[in-house]
């Protein structure tokens, strides 16, 4: 244990405690740009680049870097001198002198770190002037690098690299014309990016930004020629209620459909539904694979990976394009329920594919790609046309003049609207997974289960593995959220160093509850483990909560697919995957 003096008071701390963390530990505010933390992770930025959080250290000529600096025996450390002060405030105000004012029309206005920080400062004039950097700027399917705005702070850098290990986006370029990009100034999307977005959550300023789908879907809603249906995922009930004042974790489904119907949309269903589809399917697909596998079949290949998260389907394939055959063929509840909206429901409404507009709401940047792959469509037609964020959400509930808090609870349409509590669960890291196991039971045994929750799948930790016992026959389950952690995972799986039949992946902290499209959390920890509280509240609260067990899966069954894994099946749910390891290649060189 180390003792030190921080602003005149004692703190003891551990061998490798920052001074920041000290400084903390005691309720000393020192101001930071480049410092994040992550999922409980400290994401430290090595080279501790935005020099914001300098302190005074007795006997140290110059100042240090507070997130840097390792507390030492007898450390005296005085945080709010008249030098460091001065210096912190010199600091951002050469950040200001070489940054867009267009605080107006930046999409990160009135939660811009860089903002919040020269207000504190009380910085109202610049002291410097001089040429602003000029750096193209990069549209892609799911994000927009706008790098006019970037402070060099390196933090989505940070996290790409050691808690994502994707390795999209390095620093290029020295001084004034110093940039974070991909590895040659590429696009996004010619790079190894998955569109996770956990960039965009880190950024602290306007630099990163989600591409908007919002502008096409409300003209969609305006053209008397579409039908415009919209779908909501589980994990923004959980979530959008904070944009609105509302603590992390508070339920809004009902208002949230409420303010659905009131913004235009002519149909308002639940993603859920399409989660118990994905359940019939994956499971199903599962069930078949022990079967072979314990029938002696080596053809068959396990474990079985999920497909739910397209951040992660980008990720296998392009660090794990040897093990393509090992994930499962269903699609995300997303494009399942574009591709049933725009053929079963449009047969039963008497409507053309073409003249149905499917916009779905995520808490996922990734989804924003993934409704635009070519596979997902039909001669040129998406599955789901638009994708719009939680946070897109609020911001029209906003636009609208609506008051998320005075609006009636109301029930989602049917019977797109219908989902049971392990449609809800998938929301949360290891969700998809116990919703996959309380029907592959039920299939597997023929015997009813009584209690359908199985914590042992449950947590926040990165890693987790768990045995579920199918009447004698031991299953073991792995399950990982966060791509750094899904890459030790699948390395030990590739070596043969583990074995499991099954494993869930999702690419952002928490699962979908953690999603880039969601309200911000500033990498609190306790934000996420509220927001999935919730989700297992929801599910408790539900009547059905099985997915084989949802009648209006079983009527879309016996009306138009026949059985899970059959022929249509195939044909409307099941998708293929694409090595495209020449793109994360570059990253090796």
């Amino acid at each position: 244990m180390i003792n030190l003096l921080i602003n005149n008071k004692p703190v003891r701390v551990e061998e490798g405690t920052t001074v920041l963390e000290a400084a903390r530990m005691i309720g000393v505010h020192i101001p930071t740009l480049c410092y994040y933390e992550l999922d409980g992770i400290k994401l430290k930025n090595k080279p501790a680049g935005c020099r914001v959080c300098v302190v005074e250290i007795k006997g140290h000529k110059r100042l240090m870097a507070a997130c840097a600096t390792e507390c030492k025996e007898g450390m005296e450390v005085v945080t709010n001198s008249l030098r460091a002060v001065n210096a912190r405030r010199t600091v951002v105000e050469l950040m200001l002198s070489d940054h867009p004012a267009n605080c107006l029309t930046c999409t990160k206005s009135g939660d811009c770190e860089l903002q919040k920080l020269s207000h504190d400062m009380g910085i109202r004039q610049l002291q410097f002037q001089g040429e602003h950097s000029k750096h193209r700027r990069d549209v892609s399917p799911a994000i927009v690098r706008d790098m006019d705005k970037c402070i060099m702070c390196r933090r989505c850098e940070t996290v790409c690299n050691d808690y994502q290990t994707v390795g999209a986006l390095n620093a290029i370029g020295k001084g004034f014309n110093a940039v974070v990009a991909p590895a040659f100034e590429q696009d996004l999307v010619d790079s190894p990016c998955v569109f996770c977005g956990q960039c965009i959550m880190a950024c602290p300023v306007g630099a990163l930004s989600t591409l908007s789908h919002t502008r096409p879907a409300m003209a969609a809603i305006s053209n008397p020629k579409k039908t415009v249906i919209v779908q909501t995922a589980p994990a923004v009930r959980v979530a959008l209620g904070e944009e609105f004042g509302m603590q992390p974790g508070e339920l809004v489904t009902g208002k949230m459909v409420a303010a659905l119907r009131r913004l235009g949309f002519d149909y308002v269903f639940d993603t859920d539904f399409a989660a118990d589809l994905t359940i019939m399917e994956e499971g199903t697909e599962l069930l078949e694979r022990l079967r072979r596998h314990k029938a002696g079949d080596t053809s068959v290949r396990l474990p079985i990976l999920t497909s739910c998260c397209p951040g992660w389907v980008n990720f296998f394939e392009y660090y794990f394009p040897d093990m393509l055959d090992v994930p499962s063929t269903a699609k995300s509840p997303q494009q399942m329920f574009g591709s049933i909206a725009k053929s079963y429901w449009a047969e039963k409404m008497g409507l053309k594919r073409e003249n149905i507009v499917c916009v779905s709401i995520m808490p996922c940047v990734a989804k924003k790609y993934e409704c635009g792959r070519d596979e997902f469509k039909v001669d040129g037609n998406p599955d789901v046309d638009y994708c719009i964020s939680t946070r897109g959400l609020a911001r029209l509930i906003k636009q609208y003049g609506l008051n998320l808090n005075e609006l009636p609870e109301e029930e989602f349409d049917q019977p797109l609207g219908e989902s049971s509590g392990a449609g809800v669960i998938f929301g949360s890291t290891g969700g998809v997974i116990e919703a996959a196991v309380r029907t592959a039971y039920e299939l597997y045994t023929k015997k009813t289960l009584d209690r359908v929750e199985f914590t042992q799948l449950r947590g926040l930790e990165g890693i987790r593995e768990a045995t579920v016992d199918f009447d004698g026959t031991p299953i073991h389950i792995g399950i990982a959220h966060g791509l750094g952690n899904a890459r030790r995972l699948l390395d030990k799986v590739r070596s043969g160093e583990v074995e499991f039949h099954a494993i869930e992946v999702m690419a952002c902290p928490g699962g979908c509850v953690g999603g880039a499209g969601q309200p911000f959390h500033h990498g609190d920890s306790d934000i996420i483990r509220k927001r999935q509280e919730a989700i297992y509240r929801e599910d408790t609260g539900k009547a059905i909560r099985k997915s084989h067990e949802n009648p209006a899966i079983k009527q879309l069954y016996d009306e138009y697919l026949g059985e899970p894994c059959g022929h249509k099946a195939h044909e409307l749910l099941h998708t293929e995957y694409f090595d495209k390891s020449e793109k994360a290649a570059v990253i090796e060189i």
